[in-house]
C-alpha cells in the first residue's frame, strides 16, 4: 500500500518502540502525576505535533535524495540500517544499567506552556529526525514511484499510534497518581525487546536484495 512493505511489522515495531520508556514518556508522566490528566494529554499532543514536523522534514529530504539519484536513496537505507544496528546493540548492552525510569518533579505550568514545552522538546531534538530517516525507509519499497508519499503514510501511522499510547499513558499515570513505579521493572525488558527488534531490522536490511 502506497509503496510500502511489511506494514504489520512496521506497526508492531512502532508500537513496541512507543511503549519503551524514554524522555517523552517521562515528561508526560511527570505532568500527569503533578497536574492531572489534562496536563499529561496536552504534553502528549505537543510531542505528537512536534513529530509531524520531523516527518514532513524527513519526507522532503527523501524527495531531495530522489531528485539526486536512486543510489543516494539506497545509500541512505544502508546507513539507516547501520544506525538501527547501533541503537539496537546499545539498548541490549545498556538496558540493565539505564533502563529504569526515574521520577521527575516539574514546576507547575499552564496548559499552553505544557503543550509548547512538549512540542519544542520534540522539534528541537535532532535524534527524532534521525530516527525517522533511519527507521521509516526500511519499510518503503525501493521500486515505489512516490517514496515521499510512502514516507508520509508510514510516518502518520507511527505518530497516530504513538499519540494514542501517550494519551493512554497520561490517563494511566493520572489515575494511579504515581510516577510509573512499574516502569522500573518493565523498562529493562522493553529496552531489550526493542534493541533485539532494531538489530533484526538492521540485519534484515543488509541481507535483503536491494532494489
Amino acid at each position: 500500500m502506497f509503496g510500502t512493505h511489511d506494514l504489520l511489522l512496521f506497526i508492531v515495531s512502532g508500537l513496541l518502540l512507543n511503549i519503551t520508556p524514554g524522555p517523552d514518556s517521562l515528561y508526560i508522566v511527570a505532568r500527569s502525576t503533578s497536574q492531572g490528566w489534562r496536563a499529561g494529554a496536552l504534553a502528549a499532543l505537543g510531542i505528537g505535533t512536534g513529530c509531524y514536523v520531523h516527518i514532513l522534514a524527513a519526507a522532503l529530504g527523501i524527495s531531495a535524495l530522489l531528485a539526486t539519484s536512486a543510489f543516494a536513496f539506497s545509500l541512505m537505507r544502508w546507513l539507516g540500517g547501520a544506525y538501527l544496528l547501533y541503537v539496537g546493540f546499545a539498548l541490549l548492552c545498556g538496558s540493565g544499567r539505564d533502563g529504569a525510569a526515574k521520577s521527575v518533579v516539574m514546576a507547575p505550568a499552564s496548559l499552553r506552556q505544557i503543550f509548547m514545552q512538549g512540542f519544542l522538546t520534540n522539534v528541537l531534538n535532532p535524534k527524532v529526525g534521525l530516527f525517522f530517516l533511519a527507521f521509516v525507509p526500511q519499510f518503503i519499497d525501493p521500486a515505489a514511484p512516490n517514496k515521499e508519499i510512502a514516507f508520509l503514510f508510514l510516518g502518520v501511522i507511527f505518530n497516530i499510534n504513538g499519540t494514542l499510547w501517550c494519551l493512554f499513558l497520561a490517563w494511566s499515570a493520572a489515575m494511579l497518581s504515581q510516577r510509573l513505579s512499574f516502569a522500573n521493572r518493565m523498562a529493562a525488558w522493553l529496552n531489550r525487546a526493542t534493541g533485539a527488534l532494531f538489530v533484526f531490522l538492521g540485519l534484515k536490511l543488509f541481507f535483503s536484495r536491494q532494489g
